[in-house]
C-alpha cells in the first residue's frame, strides 16, 4: 500500500532571464562559420575556455546545486561530488596535461623511405553536438564539453528537457561564460533534437538509452558523421563467499542508491554466489539505514525519481504486475524498502531477494532504487549468466580471490570492470569511460576525450633533393624487381 504523502522541501532554482533561442540551423551555421576562422585552434583559446568554465562552476555552484535539487532532489554534497566537483576535477586534469596531449608524435620511417620524417598531429574535428541526459544533467553535458573544447572544437549542447531547471541554467550561463561564437545551448525536446540531428555536425556525442542511441546513429549515418554513444545496461555486481560482505554491502548500497538509483553505472542487480545472499541481505538493510536513516523520505541525502512516467515504470517493476506471486512481487521477497509516494516521486531504497532470472525486473535496466538479488550456485554460473546477456556498461566483483578476478577479467566483456567498489572508475581520469556492444560505442575522459574529439592526422615529409624512390618507378627491370622483392 502507498505510504501517506510525504512533504519534502523543494528549494527553487533561480529563474534565468528568458532569452530568444535561434533556430538550430542558424546556431549550427554560426558556429561552423566561427570554426572556419580558426579561432578555436590556438592552445591559448582552449585553455581560456576551460578556465572560464571552471570559474563558472565554482562561482555559481549554489545555483547549479539548487537546479539539481529542483530536478532530482539532489543534496548539495551529492551535487558537488557527482556534478560540479567532478567536472572541475576533469578540467584541472585536462589543463595539467593538455600541452603534452596535443604535442605531435614522431613515428619511425621504414629504411626504404629514408630520408624522411613522419609524425601524427591532432586537429579539431569542427563543430560537435553533445546530447546530454537528465540523470546527471550538468556533469554529462559539461564533461564531454571539456574534451570538445580542449580538442579545439565548437560545440552545441542539447540538455535534457526532463531536467528543466538545469537545462535553463546552462542555457543562461554558458553563453555568458564561454565564447558565444563557439559554444551554444539549444533547449527543447524531441522536435529540437530532431532538427539538430539534421544539421551537418562533425561529431555527435550522445548519452542516454539504446533506443534513442539507434535514432542518433541512423541520423548520423546519413552524413557519415562519427558518433560516440554512451548508453547503459544491466550492470551486475558479483558477490562471492570469502568477501567482506559488510563492506561489500555498504559500497553496493552507496553505488546503487546514489541519485535514487538513476545512474547508468549503478549496480543493476546482484549475483550472490553460494550462501552469500542471507548475510548480504542483512548487511544491505543495515547499510541503507546507516546512510539514509529509518525514514529515507526525510533524508536530505536521498533523491527523487525524475518524473511521474519513470516513477510509474519503477512501481510497475516493483509490483511485478506480470508476475504470478501472491505478494505482488512475482514470487520475489521484499527485503527492505518498497514505500513510495507518487506526489513527491519518492521510492524508498528497495532490495528484493529470491528474484527469478526471467522476472520483469531482470528484463530491462532498472534505473531506479530497486536492487534485485539473484542466487547462483558458483562462479561458473555467474559468468554464464552475465555472458548470456547484453554486454554491460560496468561489471563489479566483490571477492577475495585473485583467480576469480582473473576469470571475470578474461571470461566476461563489459565497458569497465571494477573490484571492490562501484561507480568509482569514473573518477580515475586516466581510465576511458564508455561501453561495449549494447552499452555503448566509443569512450572519453582525460586524454581519451582528446582522442574522441580530434582527428589524428598522419604527416609524412620526404625531401625532394634525393630520390631513391626511382627504384619503384616503372619500367620494372629484372634488377629493380630483385631489389624490390628483397627490400620491400
Amino acid at each position: 500500500m502507498p505510504t501517506p504523502p510525504i512533504h519534502r522541501p523543494q528549494p527553487q532554482a533561480p529563474a534565468p532571464a528568458p532569452t530568444l533561442t535561434p533556430a538550430p540551423d542558424e546556431t549550427v551555421s554560426r558556429l561552423r562559420a566561427a570554426f572556419l576562422t580558426g579561432r578555436t585552434r590556438p592552445a591559448a583559446w582552449r585553455k581560456d575556455q576551460l578556465r572560464a568554465l571552471r570559474t563558472l562552476l565554482i562561482e555559481h555552484q549554489e545555483e547549479f546545486a539548487a537546479a539539481l535539487h529542483a530536478d532530482l532532489g539532489k543534496s548539495g554534497t551529492e551535487a558537488h561530488l557527482t556534478e560540479t566537483g567532478f567536472v572541475v576535477n576533469e578540467i584541472d586534469h585536462t589543463l595539467r596535461h593538455l600541452d603534452r596531449w596535443l604535442r605531435p608524435r614522431r613515428v619511425p620511417v621504414p629504411l626504404s623511405l629514408a630520408p624522411a620524417r613522419a609524425r601524427t598531429v591532432r586537429e579539431p574535428l569542427g563543430t560537435v553536438l553533445i546530447i546530454s541526459p537528465w540523470n546527471y544533467p550538468l556533469m554529462l553535458a559539461l564533461a564531454p564539453l571539456v574534451g570538445a573544447l580542449a580538442a579545439g572544437n565548437c560545440a552545441v549542447i542539447k540538455p535534457s528537457e526532463l531536467a528543466p531547471a538545469t537545462s535553463a541554467l546552462l542555457a543562461d550561463r554558458l553563453p555568458r561564460a564561454l565564447d558565444p561564437e563557439a559554444v551554444a545551448v539549444v533547449e527543447g525536446a524531441v522536435p529540437e533534437t530532431t532538427a539538430l540531428l539534421e544539421q551537418p555536425f562533425d561529431h555527435i556525442f550522445y548519452t542516454g538509452n539504446g533506443t534513442v542511441g539507434r535514432v542518433v546513429m541512423a541520423a548520423a549515418a546519413r552524413r557519415l558523421t562519427p558518433v560516440t554513444l554512451e548508453l547503459g545496461g544491466k550492470s551486475p555486481a558479483v558477490v562471492e563467499p570469502g568477501a567482506d560482505l559488510r563492506a561489500a554491502a555498504r559500497r553496493i548500497a552507496w553505488g546503487k542508491f546514489m541519485n535514487a538509483g538513476q545512474s547508468c553505472t549503478a549496480p543493476d542487480y546482484v549475483l550472490a554466489i553460494g550462501d552469500t545472499a542471507p548475510a548480504l541481505e542483512r548487511h544491505l538493510t543495515t547499510a541503507i539505514r546507516e546512510m539514509y536513516g529509518t525514514d529515507p523520505a526525510a533524508s536530505a541525502d536521498y533523491g527523487q525519481v525524475v518524473n511521474d512516467r519513470h516513477f510509474d515504470r519503477l512501481l510497475a517493476l516493483l509490483e511485478d504486475r506480470e508476475g504470478g506471486g501472491g505478494n505482488g512481487l512475482g514470487g520475489a521477497r521484499l527485503v527492505t524498502g518498497g514505500e513510495h509516494d507518487r506526489t513527491t516521486r519518492y521510492l524508498a531504497p528497495t532490495v528484493l531477494a529470491d528474484v527469478a532470472p526471467d522476472a520483469p525486473v531482470m528484463r530491462e535496466e532498472i534505473f531506479g532504487p530497486i536492487l534485485p538479488i539473484v542466487r547462483v550456485p558458483d562462479l561458473d554460473a555467474a559468468i554464464a549468466f552475465i555472458t548470456a546477456r547484453d554486454k554491460p556498461l560496468a561489471l563489479y566483483g566483490f571477492t577475495a580471490s585473485g583467480r576469480t578476478k582473473r576469470r571475470l577479467a578474461t571470461e566476461t566483456s563489459s565497458g569497465a570492470l571494477a573490484f571492490g567498489v562501484p561507480n568509482a572508475h569514473l573518477s580515475v581520469p586516466g581510465l576511458p569511460f564508455g561501453g561495449v556492444g549494447e552499452s555503448g560505442l566509443g569512450s572519453y575522459h582525460g586524454a581519451h576525450s582528446i582522442d574522441t574529439f580530434s582527428h589524428t592526422k598522419a604527416v609524412l615529409d620526404k625531401p625532394l633533393l634525393l630520390d631513391p624512390l626511382r627504384a619503384v618507378y616503372p619500367p620494372y627491370t629484372r634488377t629493380k624487381d630483385r631489389l624490390l622483392r628483397r627490400f620491400l
